[in-house]
C-alpha cells in the first residue's frame, strides 16, 4: 500500500491533523489493534503532541480512535458483530431516506446524484480507492439532503466515519467497486423515476452486497493473519 503524504500545509491546520489522520485509518495505513505512538505522529505530521491530542480525542468521538487508560490511543477493532449492527442500521435508514427521495428529487438534484456517480465511475476506472470512497459518500450525502429528514441524515453521519472505514474494506474486493457502480446507478434511476418502492430495494440491495463484499474482506485478511 502507497505511504500516504501526511504533511501538513499552513491552512486550518488542526483541521488538517484530523482529515489526515482519519484518512490515513479509513485507508488502511494504521491497522485496528494498532496503537498510535504520539511521538510518533508529532514526527510524521510535522506538529506539536498538544495538536495531536486535540485531534486524537476528536476522531475519539467518531469511534475510529480508543484511548485506553494506561494504554493510549489506540486503532479500534471493529467486529463482525458490530460492523453487521451497522449495515443493519444502514439498510433500514438508506432504504427509507432512498423512498423518500424519489418523491421530492428536484432535476438540480438529479444532477449532482449524476455528478457524483460520474466522479464514482471515474474513480473505478483508475482504481482510486480514496475516490470512490468519498464519491459514495457524496451520492449518498445527497440522497439524505433530499429526502429531508433531519433523524436519518444525523444518525448516519454519527456512523460516517465507521461506513467510509467498511466502505474501503468493501471496495478492497476484487470487482466489488464496478458492481456497486451499477447499484448505485440502479438508485439514481429508481429516484429519477420517482419510483420510491425500487430506490428503497435498490438502496438496501446496495448495503447488503457491500456487507456481503466486506465479509469476504474480514475472512481473507484473518485467513492472511493465521498464516503469518
Amino acid at each position: 500500500m502507497a505511504t500516504l503524504d501526511l504533511r501538513i500545509s499552513p491552512r486550518t491546520v488542526q483541521q488538517q491533523i484530523v482529515e489526515k489522520l482519519r484518512a490515513a485509518i479509513v485507508e488502511g495505513m494504521f491497522k485496528p489493534g494498532d496503537r498510535l505512538i504520539e511521538a510518533n505522529l508529532c514526527e510524521m505530521l510535522g506538529v506539536s503532541r498538544p495538536s495531536i491530542r486535540e485531534a486524537l480525542r476528536s476522531l475519539e468521538a467518531e469511534r475510529l480512535v480508543s484511548i485506553i487508560p494506561n494504554r493510549g490511543p489506540q486503532i479500534p477493532v471493529l467486529t463482525r458483530d458490530h460492523a453487521a449492527d451497522i449495515y443493519k442500521v444502514r439498510a433500514l435508514l438508506e432504504g427509507e431516506a432512498a423512498f423518500i427521495a424519489a418523491s421530492c428529487a428536484t432535476p438540480d438534484d438529479l444532477k449532482l446524484m449524476r455528478a457524483a456517480l460520474a466522479e464514482f465511475g471515474k474513480a473505478v476506472r483508475a482504481n482510486d480507492m480514496k475516490t470512490e470512497v468519498s464519491a459514495t459518500s457524496e451520492f449518498y450525502s445527497h440522497i439524505l439532503r433530499i429526502s429531508g429528514n433531519r433523524i436519518i441524515e444525523e444518525t448516519l453521519s454519527g456512523l460516517l466515519a465507521r461506513i467510509n472505514f467498511l466502505r474501503a474494506h468493501s471496495m478492497s474486493r476484487p470487482g466489488r467497486a464496478r458492481v456497486s457502480l451499477q447499484e448505485m446507478k440502479a438508485i439514481y434511476e429508481a429516484v429519477a423515476a420517482k419510483d420510491g418502492a425500487a430506490a428503497r430495494s435498490a438502496a438496501v440491495k446496495h448495503v447488503e452486497n457491500a456487507h456481503l463484499s466486506a465479509n469476504e474482506a474480514y475472512e481473507s485478511f484473518s485467513t492472511k493473519e493465521s498464516a503469518a
